[in-house]
């Protein structure tokens, strides 16, 4: 089996994984990963008082506010574990391709340890690229593969022309998505060129992803609530957050004896069990009177020709209360199959299409950029994003 060196990736995961089997076994404090000025994976250790069991403490990604230190214990990461073998019918060999303090990074370091194989870290000091993910791929070993991305990552990986990097793809037995709605487009797309992605919902507070392609994994309970949002209930779900005990923050509880997590999603359950992520809870924009579904607009922006992906927000507004305002990544030229397509394309000519086909929902304020902006994690910077349109419409 290959081990990670230097001389593949600067990431030296080695102290992480020793930190992690004594945790794993009781044996060692929780481990609180983090990554330094330097690059390098700083291995930190932290108190979780009145949980004995915690293995690891990871943040929550902060794309819609401060970070939350999750802890998460032997039984949840367990539990983890053994369902998503189970879903994935077989356990492997795992690519880091993600950041470790993360929880979907985390997870391939201990999904390795329960399954006794080697992970092998992709060098991510230049960023994410086609080369190094291909190069990083070439050098697994073991004949059952597998990695987690994000949306943006995979888009990247398809849109190279390289036929390398497509050979790469198609020899893992499974890609989990997650992090991030996928758009229909890119699940086509993978799917057609014979790339096995399975999409993934979760968070840092039920271990990762724990509902795989729209159905729960094995132990995992969902169900919508009377307010529309989602409850991840079961094994997988973490001890809780380090600032405050549950009895403050309600996001976790129990119920005849299941613990549960209560998202700041919402979403339906359809008849045969299959859960659909509508959007945040947070996501309903009242402007004039009239509420909006953000995930709604951002859904029929993104089926436009030329634009590859879009997020929308509600901002301020003194005549509107708040206002319909869309930050709108374009494609890169050729990418839609029309040689017009592109950054070139009539941006006035969009916005006279949404309004539409929008009406009172049509953004009034567009900020339009080359990407969306990201955070280290693959999720969008909510955050920034939402600044960014707020300071152009009130500059209008």
């Amino acid at each position: 089996m290959n081990s990670t060196s230097p001389s593949t990736s600067h990431l030296n995961i080695e102290p992480a994984l020793k930190a992690l089997a004594a945790a794993l076994h009781g044996e060692g404090p929780a481990v609180d990963p983090s990554i330094g000025a330097d690059g390098a994976l700083v291995v930190g250790h932290i108190e979780t008082p009145g949980c004995d069991d915690a293995v690891a403490v990871v943040r929550t990604s902060g794309s819609t506010g401060a970070p939350k230190a999750t802890v998460l214990t032997v039984e949840s990461l367990a539990a983890s574990s053994m369902a998503t073998a189970l879903a994935l019918k077989g356990e492997g060999q795992w690519l880091l391709a993600l950041p470790v303090q993360y929880v979907a990074g985390i997870q391939v370091l201990v999904r390795s340890l329960f399954a006794g194989t080697r992970p092998w870290v992709m060098d991510m000091s230049g960023g994410f690229t086609p080369e190094a993910f291909t190069a990083a791929a070439l050098e697994l070993t073991d004949k059952i593969r597998y990695t987690s991305l994000v949306p943006t990552q995979l888009q990247r990986l398809l849109d190279d022309p390289s036929p390398d990097t497509l050979a790469v793809l198609r020899r893992f037995n499974a890609i989990l998505l997650g992090g991030a709605p996928t758009p229909p487009a890119l699940l086509d797309a993978a799917r057609e060129a014979g790339v096995r992605v399975v999409t993934t919902y979760g968070s840092a507070e039920s271990s990762g992803g724990c509902v795989y392609d729209g159905y729960p994994l094995e132990g995992v309970s969902v169900r919508v609530a009377p307010d529309g949002r989602i409850h991840l209930g079961g094994d997988t779900i973490a001890a809780g957050y380090i600032e405050a005990p549950d009895e403050e923050t309600g996001t976790f509880f129990e119920e005849d004896g299941v613990r549960w997590y209560r998202t700041s999603d919402i979403g339906r359950i359809d008849d045969d069990g299959r859960l659909t992520v509508l959007g945040r809870a947070d996501d309903m924009i009242i402007t004039g009177g009239m509420k909006v579904s953000a995930a709604d607009v951002q859904e029929k922006l993104e089926k436009s020709d030329g634009v590859a992906a879009a997020f929308v927000a509600g901002v301020p507004s003194g005549e509107w209360g708040q206002a319909v305002a869309a930050y709108v990544a374009l494609a890169p030229e050729g990418a839609t199959g029309d040689d017009n397509a592109g950054p070139a394309a009539d941006v006035d000519g969009l916005r006279a299409s949404w309004h539409r086909e929008l009406g009172f929902a049509a953004p009034k304020t567009v900020l339009t950029a080359p990407a969306l902006k990201m955070l280290p994690n693959g999720k969008p910077d909510r955050l920034a994003m939402t600044a960014e349109l707020s300071a152009l419409h009130q500059g209008k």
